[in-house]
């Protein structure tokens, strides 16, 4: 990374480089490529994507119990969806320190840290924590611990990659979300064979085999700008780049949207179409599974079409599929097509959110800004879990829910083409110089 930024400067200086198409700038900067993208930057990709993954999976662990927590402990809809919910919030505000530490002290540091600080909710709630309400959010809320794995790891993977690798570098690394997949497909199966601590178990176990290797063979980037200032006024510097609340709203629309329905789709689909709770539970891991393969794809189209073009496209099939489920069709084929067709949206949007972070956001406060947009993101999935529940509690249909996330992606569509479409315009330009800033 170091060789790549010096490499870069001297095409910037005085004279007539500065005036080449920006093609040709952007073939010309990926001349050193193999020398800027090293096989040990891959497996630093590769490690941060698996922690992300374990993590995300631990996170997950209530969601597919909710249904069954709700029957066993004569829950309320809203009880249910505080339930699944309380995790997700704390897991999203807990990114904005963790970001900034990471920052600080690097991946190398928090990405073991925070996987063996999850291990103790998770064991709680295997072996105690599940016999009331009170326990189990008491559990849930330190089991948010590891939803903040993912500030961690963007900046680990952001200083290891030049710019116009960046977006599918961090696509690849969201792709450790699918970790809710894994828990969707296999909580209840584990729990149905084998008792309610078995998935809690193999998840600490694994948990901690990754925290174990981590502390052995993850590095920071060499190079890796480390800044000097106190938290608190590196958070406050963070809180007045305009990039940080541009990402922050499209994210809480993009990743809010896969965080509501990975945690709430079983719920849906066993009340709304009555389906069992295995088959529910199957279906949203379709659903992740989806998004989780198009995250990349979002970040690499970002890289070469821009990331404002995917994000308008992202939006515009979240707000098809939500203005047509909203009418409640038949699962089979419409209703399948509409939340398939919304996952690879979000999955997508969410890939290209980030493209944006990494295109102009500044190299030393990637993490800061990280921490906050991730916040936004996970706080955007806490509160239409909530609503849902409510409204289903009210009306006893899910229709108006999907009318609002309709009327939300409209609103997000509007603003990418304006506002978010003129900041990237305006310090595109300026972009270039951040690997000499960062690295």
């Amino acid at each position: 990374m170091l060789q790549s930024s010096r490499n870069q400067e001297p095409e910037r200086g005085p004279g007539p480089e500065q005036e080449r198409p920006s093609g040709q700038a952007q073939a010309q900067a990926q001349e050193p490529a193999p020398v800027a993208v090293p096989g040990r930057a891959w497996l630093m990709l590769a490690l941060a994507t698996v922690g992300f993954a374990v993590n995300f999976w631990a996170w997950a662990l209530l969601s597919p119990l909710g249904p069954r927590f709700k029957d066993s402990l004569d829950l309320s809809s809203f009880q249910q969806s505080l339930l699944v919910a309380v995790p997700v919030v704390v897991g999203s505000l807990g990114r904005i320190p963790v970001g900034a530490l990471t920052d600080r002290f690097g991946g190398r540091v928090m990405f073991p840290l925070v996987s063996a600080t999850t291990i103790v909710p998770v064991l709680y709630l295997g072996l105690a924590g599940h016999s009331s309400l009170t326990a189990l959010l008491a559990g849930g809320f330190f089991l948010g611990i590891g939803g903040t794995a993912f500030a961690v790891g963007v900046p680990l993977v952001s200083a290891w990659f030049p710019p116009e690798r960046r977006g599918l570098a961090i696509g690849i690394f969201g792709a450790g979300m699918g970790g809710t997949a894994v828990s969707a497909l296999t909580t209840v199966k584990l729990v149905d064979a084998h008792g309610l601590a078995a998935p809690f178990l193999i998840t600490a176990a694994v948990l901690a085999v990754y925290a174990v290797t981590a502390a052995l063979l993850l590095r920071d980037a060499p190079g890796r700008a480390v800044p000097t200032e106190p938290l608190a006024r590196r958070l406050a510097a963070t809180v007045r780049l305009g990039i940080t609340w541009q990402a922050s709203a499209l994210y809480a629309v993009a990743f809010g949207g896969y965080v509501a329905f990975s945690v709430y789709l079983p719920t849906y689909l066993k009340t709304g179409y009555g389906l069992p709770q295995a088959d529910a539970a199957n279906r949203m891991a379709g659903f992740v599974l989806l998004a989780v393969a198009m995250r990349p794809v979002g970040g690499w189209l970002s890289d070469r079409l821009g990331p404002v073009r995917v994000l308008t496209g992202s939006l515009s099939v979240l707000l098809a599929g939500a203005v047509v489920q909203s009418l409640t069709p038949s699962l089979a084929p419409v209703g399948t097509i509409a939340f398939l067709a919304m996952g690879a949206a979000l999955g997508a949007g969410s890939g290209a959110v980030f493209a944006l972070v990494a295109l102009l956001a500044p190299g030393g406060q990637v993490g800061s800004v990280t921490g906050i947009v991730g916040a936004a993101g996970g706080l955007g999935g806490f509160l239409p879990p909530l609503v849902m529940g409510v409204l289903y509690g009210k009306y006893g249909d899910y229709g108006a829910g999907l009318a609002l996330l309709g009327l939300v992606a409209a609103a997000a569509l509007a603003f990418t083409g304006t506002g978010v479409r003129h900041a990237v315009s305006r310090r595109a330009p300026a972009a270039p110089a951040a690997p000499a800033r960062t690295h």
